[in-house]
């Protein structure tokens, strides 16, 4: 695997990160009403999309571990995967996105791209290749059915 930092890792890490820039440098924020509420607002989806795939997953038998796609047993297509085929990092996107919105850091707006950009390349895609070599045409097959993202 390409992956260097494991994604929930990384999403704490660049949470921190949007928490410091706001704290360390205010100018970099901005200020509306109730951006605390909205932000709370975009965590909830976040949460359930997450605890849902994990549950998901502990319910098939197969592995949440993303270091080790290739020790997975069973290829999740139902439930919030019948939308996403990465549900997970989608809701990690939007829990960066609550962060973010709740402390008002225009650092997200490098951030939130930033992060797609590194699971894509350094998560999803080596995924996707030994998701292929498990599942073969029940796996592209899938891919040709749902987007990587929403």
């Amino acid at each position: 695997m390409n992956l260097k930092v494991p994604p929930l890792l990384l999403t704490a890490l660049l949470c921190a990160a949007l928490w410091a820039s706001a704290t360390a440098l205010p100018a970099s924020s901005f200020r509306v009403p109730g951006q605390w509420i909205i932000g709370a607002l975009l965590a909830v989806p976040a949460v359930l999309l997450i605890l849902h795939s994990g549950l998901l997953f502990r319910g098939l038998g197969t592995t949440v571990n993303p270091i080790r796609p290739e020790t997975s047993t069973r290829l999740a297509v139902t439930g919030c995967y019948r939308f996403s085929r990465n549900p997970m990092y989608l809701g990690m996107l939007l829990g960066l996105g609550a962060v973010a919105v709740a402390l008002g850091s225009l650092l997200a707006l490098v951030v939130l791209p930033g992060f797609v950009w590194y699971m894509n390349r350094f998560q999803i895609e080596p995924e996707e290749r030994a998701l292929g070599t498990l599942f073969g045409e029940d796996y592209r097959a899938y891919r040709l059915k749902v987007r990587r993202w929403i």
